[in-house]
């Protein structure tokens, strides 16, 4: 839970906390103090407040629930990503007006009250529609594309009880996609599926695999409901007919990669991962398939080849979800017509994945407006580039502040260092994302540069201890600046081959590595600017 609240009915107070629980606990607080806030803030709500007053609730609260919203990426960064004007990120932005939203009460006894909660909540709605950065353009169909299965998915739903505002269509540069078929404001719901049209583990337990695959050692709900997956999509008579035929037949991910598309990926991270995650699945089938062999007339071995088991995992990739139940479990399900919500870095929905108890149905509501003719969004999560490109077959459109360069660095043992402030691992991403270029900073995140002036000998960072070892300073950024040459070494030069008539995956791995010299460039640009920076304050020092 992301922070907690609680209305003094008598007072008209509202009340916002920091959970002691949250993993960046001293981070935020530390956040928090240099705004001026607390980890428990009171804001006085009762009577009628004037418009200045309440400008000046609205601004606190938004501090306070950008710095509770604030990812693992967004912390790391956010002492130098962090505007003028407060904002850290779109996501944060979004999410922090969706939570100061859900905080304020729907009802209560006093008319002054209620007043003050609707402007407040007019207020933040009029803010979510103002929010810098969020695709907001008519999507462009592709009307050559015909899409019969697709509809025929639609109607399916529709029969079974799923209610939708979206259209299904081809989208120039993203392939099939959502479009909203009518204006959604905040709040509304997009799409809403039953869960009786829901794809999960409760499929096998009542089918005749199960007695089998709870004699298997180690096996998870989700190998068996995959299992299950690949024998159901060839039933002529399957209750999910419709949505096994509106599946691609090669999704395209990562995991399907050819030899010249892994070439293309050599000096990147990315080619130890398809790699590894390629040798996991192939460890994992190996595994599976002498036991199955030993039930063949459940198991048919046609259908369980290796390609049909990577078709399967790829779809399991690319559109599963996990769904929390109103028994409290969490389970790995696919969920008919969502799986056409194409995802965004300025998603439209990004609170789903919870089994409404009164309709018993899962819900996909807007968090931002999304109009009549525009895609619909949705967050697959808050991933890397990297990820995305493996397990969906996709880059983000737009610079994704996920796309960080992890840094391996052994952990210094120093007493006098604050350990709860310290990070055990470190990152970069691209600097063009950072609002602070100034000397100290140049762009870089500042939970780095400490570790690497520890590294280099000075403990301690105040500005007056910086300005007193600008020497550390050139060390830092020339000791940066040569990790970084070797890795854009690494790269090599932008290819010579002809994208245009390339195969789809050494098109993604081309644009992958373009995507990873244009972060490592400008981790270099910071360096030069820096260390240019760092010895005119040498040669020439400030009075």
């Amino acid at each position: 839970m992301v922070g907690a609240l609680n209305i003094m009915s008598e007072t008209g107070d509202l009340c916002v906390e920091l959970p002691k629980d949250d993993p960046f606990y001293h981070h935020k607080k530390k956040f928090l103090s240099c705004k001026g806030l607390c980890v428990k803030e009171t804001l006085n709500l009762s009577g009628s407040l004037s418009q200045q007053l309440l400008n000046a609730a609205l601004e606190k609260l938004l501090h306070f629930g950008r710095i509770v919203n604030l990812d693992k990426v967004e912390v790391y960064f956010g002492e130098d990503a962090c505007t003028p004007a407060g904002i850290y990120s779109v996501r944060n932005e979004i999410s922090a007006l969706s939570w100061i939203l859900s905080l304020i009460p729907v009802s209560c006894k006093m008319q002054t009250q209620v007043d003050t909660f609707e402007a407040l909540r007019a207020a933040l709605k009029g803010r979510i529609n103002e929010v810098v950065g969020a695709e907001k353009e008519k999507a462009r169909v592709v009307d050559s594309y015909r899409c019969e299965k697709e509809s025929k998915l639609v109607e399916w739903g529709q029969d079974n009880g799923v209610k939708t505002k979206l259209q299904i269509a081809q989208i120039d540069g993203y392939g099939r996609g959502a479009i909203a078929s009518e204006d959604l404001k905040f709040g509304d719901v997009a799409l809403e599926i039953p869960v009786s049209s829901i794809i999960s583990e409760e499929y096998v337990y009542n089918s005749d695999m199960y007695p089998i695959l709870e004699t298997f050692d180690g096996i998870t709900s989700e190998t068996m409901l995959l299992l299950w997956t690949m024998r159901e999509k060839h039933n002529l008579d399957s209750k999910f007919k419709p949505y096994f035929d509106s599946l691609q037949e090669n999704f395209c991910t990562g995991l399907s990669f050819g030899v010249d598309a892994i070439m293309e990926l050599d000096g990147t991270l990315l080619l130890d991962e398809i790699m590894q995650a390629k040798e996991l699945l192939r460890e994992r089938y190996d595994e599976l398939i002498p036991l199955l062999s030993n039930h063949r007339e459940v198991f048919p071995p046609e259908l369980y080849t290796w390609e049909h088991y990577l078709w399967a995992c790829e779809l399991y990739y690319s559109n599963s979800m996990q769904i929390k139940f109103p028994d409290g479990k969490l389970k790995t399900c696919l969920i008919p017509v969502a799986g056409f919500l194409n995802h965004s870095i300025y998603p439209h929905i990004v609170k789903y994945g919870k089994v409404d108890i009164e309709t018993s149905s899962l819900k996909f509501p807007v968090s931002r407006p999304c109009n009549k003719g525009e895609q619909c969004f949705l967050s697959y999560g808050n991933y890397s580039s990297s990820h995305l490109l493996t397990f969906y077959g996709f880059l983000p459109k737009g610079d994704n502040p996920y796309d960080v360069i992890p840094l391996d660095f052994d952990v210094i043992d120093d007493e006098d260092i604050e350990t709860e402030f310290s990070w055990t691992t470190h990152m970069l991403r691209g600097t063009w994302l950072s609002s602070n270029h100034n000397i100290f900073h140049y762009g870089l995140p500042t939970p780095l540069l400490n570790y690497l002036r520890k590294a280099h000998g000075l403990v301690h960072h105040s500005e007056t201890d910086l300005w007193k070892n600008l020497e550390v300073e050139i060390g830092v950024l020339e000791n940066l600046q040569s990790t970084f040459d070797d890795m854009m070494q690494n790269l090599g030069d932008a290819d010579s081959i002809d994208r245009e008539n390339a195969d789809w995956d050494v098109k993604l791995a081309m644009e992958f590595k373009e995507r990873q010299r244009k972060i490592v460039s400008s981790i270099l640009d910071s360096c030069s600017a820096g260390i240019k920076l760092v010895q005119e304050s040498i040669t020439n020092p400030p009075v």
